[in-house]
């Protein structure tokens, strides 16, 4: 019997351009229930920008000692090899992570910021945020990860709620669809005739 897996991913960044990582968890869901948690701090090569620090709060002074991306590269390339990943405009992980992690190869990634606009039209907001708190879903997060909004810990585990609440309630075939179209990856082939 085959199971449903998917790692759930969240990604803090330096503020750079192009962004480096300075923050990331990875939560797995097997079965639509939360299994193992990852999550690392990660000293970029440039210092963080004061605007990114702003939104996320993590400093320099809190990434000495911290690994870089190359020492982690080959844990988060293992875990995710082969495995759905999972995000709130999931696009801008997989983005960083191509370029930071270059061994990994991403099967497939589901955006909940696509899902929740196709299970749930005419929202004034998708944000994370926004739709955390509507559904109820935010003191579950910050129970769970002690932590707040714009902690990859926490904004991983808030997206893997969210996940599960829109996920759930679909039948088999309907969630295959469902899934399927909030891929950004999946690219439909094309008619031959």
């Amino acid at each position: 019997m085959t199971r449903d897996k998917y790692w759930v991913v969240d990604l803090e960044g330096s503020g750079s351009r192009p962004p480096e990582i300075v923050e990331i968890a990875m939560l797995e869901l097997i079965d639509l229930v939360p299994g193992t948690r990852r999550h690392w701090l990660v000293r970029p090569k440039v210092g963080i920008d004061p605007a990114a620090t702003r939104i996320h709060g993590i400093t320099d002074a809190d990434l000495e000692g911290a690994p870089a991306i190359e020492d982690i590269a080959a844990d988060i390339a293992n875990d995710l090899n082969g495995i759905p990943i999972i995000g709130h405009n999931v696009r801008v992980e997989v983005d960083v992570l191509s370029r930071s992690v270059p061994e990994w190869k991403p099967a497939s990634a589901i955006d909940t910021l696509k899902l929740a606009k196709l299970l749930l039209p005419g929202k004034k907001s998708y944000a994370l945020s926004n739709l955390g708190a509507e559904l109820g879903l935010d003191s579950e997060a910050r129970r769970l990860t002690d932590k707040s909004s714009h902690s990859a810990l926490f904004d991983a585990t808030l997206t893997a709620l969210l996940f599960v609440e829109l996920i759930k309630p679909l039948a088999a075939e309907r969630r295959s669809q469902v899934l399927q179209s909030c891929d950004v990856l999946y690219k439909p082939q094309g008619n031959l005739f």
